[in-house]
């Protein structure tokens, strides 16, 4: 990995933290991953590209995007996030106290593989010049309705999520 590579996966992550915890945003970026399929963490790898460097991504790109990281994403973090989740209500012994701690020790090793799809993306980006102007809220709308319409295709889902699209939008606004 280039030192452009790992200068964009600390800022891509540091911005995918500071975005998630944004009021009305972790419950927009669930109902994206739950009603559409959607990979929350490429979600905000596009928006980073667009606020933070002004590179509004092509559905090209965000396909390729997607296709360097989809095998982690599926094999690894869904796998995770699948026993994290199976750990609120069962089996037995779950749920109980000490099955939440195992829960809690697996969710750190969720966010741990979500880094790590991080690192994926950000070698991903394009290196094209961005833009001089800043990125409109219309072209980032834009551009998160594709990242959700590739996931909802798949899904065969037709689901209206413009309002959490809307609350990230204007959460990665008022980041910028």
């Amino acid at each position: 990995m280039n030192s452009r590579s790992k200068e964009l996966e600390a800022e891509s992550w540091a911005f995918a933290l500071a975005i998630y915890a944004r009021p009305g945003v972790p419950e927009a970026c669930l109902a994206l991953q739950n009603e559409a399929g959607v990979d929350v963490m490429m979600l905000l790898t596009a928006t980073f590209a667009a606020v933070k460097h002004r590179i509004v991504l092509t559905p090209d790109e965000i396909k390729a995007m997607d296709a360097a990281c989809r095998p982690w994403r599926e094999q690894v973090v869904w796998r995770l996030r699948a026993v994290r989740t199976d750990l609120k209500t069962g089996p037995r012994p779950a749920p109980s106290h000490e099955t939440e701690q195992l829960r809690s020790k697996v969710k750190a090793l969720e966010l741990e593989a979500e880094k790590r799809q991080n690192q994926l993306l950000a070698e991903c980006l394009p290196t094209r010049t961005a833009a001089n102007a800043n990125v409109t809220a219309e072209q980032l709308r834009a551009v998160l309705e594709n990242v959700v319409s590739l996931f909802a295709e798949r899904q065969g889902a037709k689901p209206n999520l413009a309002s959490s699209i809307q609350t990230i939008a204007v959460a990665a606004q008022n980041i910028s």
